[in-house]
């Protein structure tokens, strides 16, 4: 049995990367202890600009993911499992293995579905384990029918915000995140179909994980599914209900949902 392919990225988690970082979420800067889900502002992914395909992402078959034929890419969720506080200026080094890759019929055509396992560790601690979930599709069809997305509830705990383009800019600079829909509209509307700039699934993870610390205390995990997409400047809606998070749409659709496992 062949092993999974991997790759290391080692990090010197420089504390400079976590101020910008909470520059870019509008958020106090941490000393110390990094926040949790900022680790996606380390351990950068780089690759040489002929390895980008047509999105600004690097090219399925030139690292760990093969070429599935489909050029759309979507952050689909993920699972994360806190272990121990990471700690800027102590070098850090994530291991990332490929997990499933499977490819199946949806009602929007093929997909391609990955998991990427990633563990964190800094020295011989293991401070963080987590399951990025990506899905992968065909460019959409002129004139077909958008999925109707389910719609959310009400919640005891509620804030909104929104996300314009320079705020989206800046989050992917802090994560070299190249994907093209986060800062180029007419690449966004005109070849994958969305309705203006995409705020970044991780932005609303983050907010979703900050909400949830902040009523609930340090979490031990959390579980989130990506549903629909969140456009620049739309206001939306941070939703906490026992230990369910999830985003509301200004329409009143369900954008992310979320189970979240408080530390004991």
């Amino acid at each position: 049995m062949s092993q999974a392919p991997s790759q290391t990225v080692k990090d010197v988690m420089d504390p400079a990367r976590a101020a910008a970082m909470a520059a870019a979420l509008n958020r106090a800067a941490p000393s110390g202890d990094l926040p949790p889900f900022w680790h996606h502002a380390y351990f950068w992914d780089i690759q040489p600009a002929d390895h980008l395909g047509r999105d600004g992402h690097f090219r399925t078959g030139t690292g760990l993911i093969p070429d599935l034929g489909l050029p759309r890419r979507m952050w689909a969720g993920g699972r994360l499992e806190w272990h121990a506080s990471l700690v800027t200026g102590t070098p850090a080094t994530r291991l990332t293995t490929l997990g499933p890759v499977t490819r199946k019929s949806g009602r929007s055509g093929a997909l391609g579905l990955v998991t990427l396992h990633h563990r964190i560790t800094q020295g011989d601690r293991l401070c963080l384990t987590e399951d990025q979930s990506l899905v992968y599709r065909e460019d959409p069809q002129p004139g077909a029918p958008r999925p109707v997305p389910a719609q959310a509830d009400s919640a005891p705990v509620e804030e909104t915000r929104s996300f314009g383009a320079m705020a989206l800019f800046r989050y992917s600079a802090v994560t070299f995140n190249g994907h093209r829909i986060h800062y180029d509209a007419a690449y966004a509307r005109d070849v994958e179909g969305h309705a203006g700039l995409v705020v970044h699934g991780p932005i609303l993870a983050e907010g979703l994980i900050d909400l949830a610390t902040r009523h609930l205390g340090p979490l031990a995990g959390f579980d989130y599914r990506a549903l629909a997409p969140v456009v620049a400047d739309e206001t939306v809606t941070f939703c906490l209900a026992g230990h369910r998070a999830f985003v509301r749409g200004s329409d009143g659709r369900l954008c992310m949902d979320a189970t979240v496992r408080p530390a004991t």
